[in-house]
């Protein structure tokens, strides 16, 4: 497949770069420096954009199997944060002008608000108010895509703590909702492997079950 992913140059978008190029992709990768992609393969082009400009992604979408979003963007403590909802909209719109229709992208566990009761003490206690802000941000983002994107195939992946660590051959568990419980309700782990989380969204790629749903995901121990 011929794939545009935004936020390359960041941990996890180097892993799903990486593992898109090894699964014999070819591999457009849409940066704000190109300097900071150090990766060459004769199948990854790397070129610059403007992720808050439709116009600036439409012309590097266009001829594009599926768009795939590893963007991060920092948590402000006494303020909100628009990023996530502002490059989607581009995102989006973009895709609208080049016709794409296809997008995988990613959030986190704990979106929603009360959704972390389930978690840790240290999760739910001192992690989640800090980066509520994030969180709040990629709420909304999934918000917008639910109510007002049904016309393009989209995905959402929410992992839980991201280790900057390779892709296992662990099973991936999954589950519709703001976090994957064990059998008791509480959240089964804390953490996923960065490759992991890149691992998976290649595979949403061509599962069809998983169009317009927002998943979940973590590994089994």
């Amino acid at each position: 497949m011929k794939l545009a992913i935004l936020g390359a140059t960041g941990q996890t978008g180097l892993f799903l770069v990486n593992q898109a190029l090894q699964q014999g992709h070819e591999v457009t990768a849409l940066v704000r420096n190109v300097s900071k992609i150090t990766i060459q393969h004769e199948n990854l082009k790397v070129v610059e954009s403007n992720i808050f400009s439709s116009n600036s992604l439409s012309e590097h979408f266009k001829g594009q199997d599926a768009i795939m979003s590893c963007l991060g963007f920092p948590y402000k403590t006494f303020s909100s944060i628009s990023g996530y909802t502002d490059s989607m909209a581009a995102i989006v719109t973009a895709m609208r002008q080049s016709g794409v229709n296809k997008m995988v992208t990613m959030t986190s566990w704990y979106t929603g608000p009360g959704s972390g009761q389930n978690a840790s003490f240290f999760v739910r206690n001192l992690l989640i108010p800090l980066i509520r802000s994030v969180l709040n941000n990629m709420y909304e983002m999934e918000q917008y895509l639910e109510k007002d994107c049904s016309d393009i195939n989209w995905t959402v992946v929410r992992p839980p703590g991201l280790q900057n660590n390779p892709a296992t051959e662990k099973e991936i568990l999954i589950h519709e909702g703001f976090f994957v419980p064990d059998d008791k309700g509480n959240a089964v782990t804390n953490t996923v492997a960065r490759g992991d989380v890149a691992r998976f969204m290649l595979s949403v790629l061509n599962d069809a079950q998983w169009t317009r749903k927002i998943i979940a995901m973590c590994c089994k121990d």
